[in-house]
C-alpha cells in the first residue's frame, strides 16, 4: 500500500494540562477540530499511524542526541509527565516491531536512522493521540526529530527524512498514516512562555499548504530563533510531512492560544502521487 493520511498538529502541554484555563470557547473550538482531525484519519483506514514528533529531553539527552529516530517496539508507554499536570491518564500505547523494522531498514537506505526498542511518550506524542486515537488502539510507529539540541539537522535532511518515510510506507502492504506535531512559533519555558508570533505562524502555514518546498527550506535557525523562539525548530516534523506526502494540505483550525502558549494548528495534506 501507501501513505493513506498525512496532517500536522499542535501539541503543546497545555491543550490537555491547562483547558480549564482558556477560553471555554477557544478550547472547545480546537478540541472540536482535533477530534474531527481523528474522525477523517479513522475514515482512511490505516493499519499503522507514524508520528514525527520533536524530541525534548525524555528519550535523549546531550551525551546521545540522534538527528533523527525511530521506535521498534511492540508497546510503548506514556505519558512520562505526570499524569495530573497533563490531563492524560498514563497508559501503555501499542506499536508494530515488525513494521517498524520493516520501515527502518528501507529508510536506511538513504537517511542515517538511531532506533529504539524502549521508548517513553511525552506530551509531543500523547496529546496528539488523546484526541486522534482515544482509545489506544492504533498501532504507533514513533518518528523522533531533534528539535531541541543544536547543532540541529538541516531543514532539508528533514525533508529528506519525510521523502524516505514515503518511500517506506510504499514498500510495505499496510495501510499508514502520518502525523507531525509540534509548534509553529512558541518560546516554551522561557520568560516570553506564552508570547505567539501569529503572523510568522500564517506565513509557514501558507507555505506548508502550498507544499512550497524552497519556501519552507528557505528559514535558518537563526532567524527561526529570533521570530518564532527555540520551538520554531519543531517546524521540522511539518517539513518531513510535506515531504512525505507529496500533496497540497488544508488548514482547519488555527488560532493563537496564549494559555496554551502555541499557535494552536489542525491541517491535514493531500496525498500526491
Amino acid at each position: 500500500m501507501s501513505l493513506v493520511f498525512a496532517g500536522i498538529a499542535s501539541h503543546a502541554p497545555g491543550i490537555t494540562g491547562r483547558a480549564h484555563l482558556a477560553d471555554p470557547k477557544m478550547v472547545h473550538e480546537f478540541h472540536g477540530a482535533f477530534r474531527t482531525m481523528g474522525e477523517r484519519l479513522a475514515a482512511a483506514r490505516p493499519d499503522a499511524l507514524i508520528v514525527v514528533a520533536a524530541e525534548h529531553f525524555a528519550n535523549f539527552f546531550m551525551n546521545n542526541m540522534p538527528s533523527f529516530a525511530v521506535g521498534m517496539a511492540e508497546r510503548y508507554q506514556g505519558p512520562i509527565e505526570d499524569p495530573e499536570w497533563l490531563g492524560i491518564a498514563r497508559t501503555a500505547v501499542p506499536g508494530n516491531a515488525a513494521l517498524s523494522l520493516r520501515l527502518i531498514r528501507e529508510m536506511m537506505q538513504s537517511v542515517d536512522l538511531a532506533y529504539a526498542e524502549e521508548w517513553q511518550f511525552d506530551h509531543g506524542i500523547m496529546v496528539p493521540l488523546h484526541f486522534l486515537t482515544p482509545h489506544y488502539d492504533l498501532p504507533i510507529v514513533p518518528v523522533n526529530i531533534n528539535c531541541q539540541g543544536p547543532p540541529l539537522a538541516p531543514l532539508h535532511r528533514a525533508w529528506a527524512l519525510g521523502e524516505a518515510l514515503r518511500r517506506a510506507a510504499d514498500s510495505v502492504p499496510e495501510r499508514i498514516a502520518i502525523i507531525g506535531t509540534g509548534g509553529i512559533s512558541h518560546w516554551p519555558a522561557t520568560p516570553d512562555s506564552g508570547k505567539i508570533n501569529e503572523a510568522w505562524d500564517r506565513e509557514f502555514l501558507e507555505r506548508w499548504q502550498a507544499n512550497d518546498r524552497q519556501a519552507m527550506l528557505s528559514y535558518t535557525d537563526e532567524a527561526t530563533y529570533r521570530d518564532a523562539g527555540q520551538g520554531g525548530f519543531e517546524i521540522r516534523t511539518f517539513v518531513a510531512v510535506a515531504a512525505a506526502a507529496r500533496g497540497r494540505g488544508a488548514l482547519h483550525h488555527f488560532r493563537p492560544i496564549p494559555m496554551f502558549a502555541v499557535g494552536c494548528t489542525i491541517a491535514d495534506m493531500s496525498i500526491g502521487a
